[in-house]
């Protein structure tokens, strides 16, 4: 599929995107190309988001990379600066990057909860950090933070995780009250979607129920387009919360 560079709506926008190198990311940062924008991913694997910016641009789209750990604030700094040196501004950030090792409380796995609150918490407000002095400054900008369901309803085995996503979704509300108009904000909450997440889950009986539910996964690009749909609504529009979920969901947290 060639880039669409006659898309009014999202040709020329730069688009700093975190988590770029599978899943929800990935699909995202294809679209947005397809659709003439400008991305730059970042990712702890260079070598696949290498492999994702040769693909982009030998469809015709314009990408760079960066390796990011968002847990990282200097890193997240890092890519957003490559994005400005490179293309002259940053017009939205996709705040992706996430982690799911989910697992009960009373297995205390104290250094799994404290990854998930600096990549998941923490990873998003260095996005915010990095990003958001140069929007104010231009007053436009946009900052597209993924929760989750799970950041609506609380599962077994996912206290800490629901916790993040929670936390997600109150420093977005809290962002959006505070800029005044300046700068759209948009949460996106996926429901069960095909990713590498659930590999990161050591408790061996939470990962075996988490794989019998993810039959009814849906496709990283059905996120990937909710996030074009939020972008490319005029200046004064913003789609401020979506959820996307499998149609067969019968569950909150699916």
């Amino acid at each position: 599929m060639s880039v669409n560079a006659n898309d009014p709506r999202i040709a020329g926008k730069v688009v700093v995107i975190t988590g770029a190198s599978s899943g929800i990311g990935e699909a995202t940062a294809r679209l947005l190309a397809r659709h003439g924008a400008r991305v730059v991913v970042g990712a702890r694997r260079t070598d696949r988001l290498e492999a994702l910016v040769a693909a982009i641009r030998a469809e015709g789209g314009e990408a760079r990379y960066r390796a990011t750990d968002v847990a990282k604030r200097n890193e997240v700094e890092a890519l957003v600066d490559l994005a400005r040196s490179a293309y002259g501004r940053v017009d939205v950030i996709v705040n992706n990057a996430g982690v799911m090792p989910l697992s009960p409380l009373e297995r205390l796995r104290v250094d799994e909860w404290d990854r998930m609150i600096d990549v998941n918490i923490k990873g998003v407000l260095y996005g915010i950090a990095a990003g958001l002095p140069h929007m104010k400054e231009r007053r436009a900008g946009h900052i597209v933070n993924v929760a989750s369901t799970g950041g609506h309803s609380v599962v077994q085995t996912g206290a800490v995780y629901c916790a993040t996503k929670f936390a997600v979704r109150a420093i977005s509300e809290g962002l959006r009250l505070e800029s005044n108009g300046d700068i759209r904000v948009t949460v996106i909450s996926p429901g069960i979607t095909e990713s590498e997440l659930a590999e990161g889950i050591a408790d061996e009986r939470t990962r075996e129920s988490i794989g019998a539910a993810r039959v009814i996964a849906i496709s990283p690009d059905a996120i990937a387009r909710a996030i074009l749909f939020a972008i490319e609504q005029p200046a004064d529009v913003d789609v401020s919360e979506m959820i996307v979920r499998p149609t067969a969901s019968t569950a909150p947290w699916a």
